[in-house]
């Protein structure tokens, strides 16, 4: 009977990418994928540490494991096990712990296994990991997170990136590309690009993330690609006037601007100011006025006055932009930031979270708003919501239809008639066409 395997993921789509990754590696020596709850022989955690609740949730996900077979073997990988390894080999039944280095060499140090050693951490120095490995989702024909790039160079005064996944690096153009030729064999319609920094593809190939594109959008058989996040400095202009050209990269950003204070961003170590951060969304609108644009905010970071904070609500507020992600300030080791004065109070950061969360949702209902009366390109995704299917417009507003066969998995024209009580828009399939 071969051994099983199962995983679970928390984080970013990055970590979903490289979870995939893994699994393939196990499948390719032996091992059967299950599901979580049916009780594997081992499992394999891919860990985040962007906050405090990322790691508790680590040990709460061991804890499930266990339940599900207590004699199972786990292991633990990603940022949290790079990050603190010793704290990881204390949580009970974990049995390996791999950094950033190892956890795609998992099949060696299963082999290499005394089952009568105690906890077994494998973990370089952050500094020894320079190569970069490559990955896919794998499991949703509707949507696919492909990793392009991995680390980073800007060590942000607040993050701990750097510390859990190394330099900047990716893969050169020509093996990216076959990496997505590799994908459209499983029926992919659309491409989500990944990674840590993303604009800083191509760094260490003296290429760029603008000559990766150009070359992405001549594949035919992708219907259509996704930037998942990229930095605001990164953000060329002509990345925004390919992208309002193309056919296939759609009309979404997800652009981090954690402060509208420029006082702040300087102390964040964020490498652009406010008035470079407007004119991105402001080029972005006058090229595509229906683009979907996300913004991630950070709130309650240390010296953030009740000024500085107001700053970042009514720069937010003139902006066009679609919705928020909203994280209150947590303390991480070994980071600068850790170390500042002003530190503003955990109740005062829960206060400030709430008022841009409510922020969030009056900007993406005045988007939705916006898009009523018009026709989008929709992706249906093959699983059913109470009896309806659903999916993303082009633009990013999360639609829901009546169930149709013939519009799974595939792009279809969709008027946009209203907004339901779920905050979905439905609307009417104005034709089905199977693009496939």
């Amino acid at each position: 009977m071969k051994p099983s395997v199962a995983l679970y993921t928390l984080g970013c789509k990055l970590n979903f990418a490289e979870s995939s990754t893994i699994a393939q590696q196990l499948q390719k020596n032996g091992f059967e994928r299950k599901q979580f709850y049916e009780g594997a022989d081992l499992y394999v955690i891919n860990t985040c540490s962007v906050t405090d609740h990322a790691d508790r949730k680590c040990k709460k996900v061991v804890r499930e494991a266990l339940k599900a077979n207590s004699d199972a073997y786990i292991v633990i990988v990603g940022c949290y096990a790079q990050l603190k390894p010793t704290e990881i080999s204390e949580i009970p039944g974990v049995d390996m712990v791999l950094g950033a280095a190892e956890k795609f060499d998992l099949i060696h140090h299963l082999t290499h296994l005394n089952k009568e050693s105690k906890t077994r951490i494998h973990n370089q120095p952050i500094k020894s990991v320079n190569e970069f490995v490559p990955g896919f989702s794998e499991g949703d024909r509707t949507r696919m997170f492909l990793k392009v790039q991995d680390g980073c160079d800007y060590f942000c005064s607040f993050c701990t990136i750097p510390l859990a996944r190394g330099k900047s690096r990716s893969a050169n153009v020509v093996d990216t590309i076959e990496k997505v030729k590799e994908a459209t064999n499983k029926g992919v319609k659309e491409v989500v690009l990944t990674g840590v920094n993303l604009g800083d593809f191509g760094i260490n190939h003296q290429e760029s993330f603008y000559d990766l594109i150009q070359e992405l959008d001549n594949i035919e058989s992708i219907d259509r690609y996704r930037i998942s996040s990229i930095e605001p400095n990164l953000l060329s202009d002509e990345i925004i006037d390919f992208v309002s050209e193309s056919q296939k990269f759609v009309p979404h950003f997800h652009i981090p601007l954690q402060s509208g204070n420029d006082e702040l961003l300087h102390r964040m170590r964020r490498k652009y100011k406010s008035d470079l951060y407007r004119s991105r969304i402001e080029r972005i609108k006058k090229r595509m006025p229906d683009c979907g644009i996300g913004v991630d905010v950070i709130v309650g970071f240390p010296g953030e006055t009740d000024d500085h904070f107001l700053d970042t609500y009514h720069f937010l507020n003139e902006l066009p932009v679609s919705y928020l992600h909203v994280f209150p300030y947590s303390e991480r080791p070994n980071t600068t930031a850790r170390k500042m004065q002003g530190v503003v109070p955990v109740k005062t950061r829960g206060e400030r979270t709430t008022q841009l969360r409510s922020l969030s949702e009056k900007k993406k209902r005045a988007f939705y708003e916006s898009q009523l009366g018009n026709s989008r390109p929709v992706l249906f995704e093959s699983e059913l919501r109470n009896g309806m299917m659903q999916g993303y417009t082009d633009n990013y507003v999360r639609v829901a239809a009546e169930y149709d066969p013939l519009a799974v998995e595939t792009l279809v024209p969709f008027k946009l008639d209203r907004i339901n009580e779920d905050f979905l828009m439905e609307g009417e399939f104005e034709r089905v066409e199977i693009s496939r």
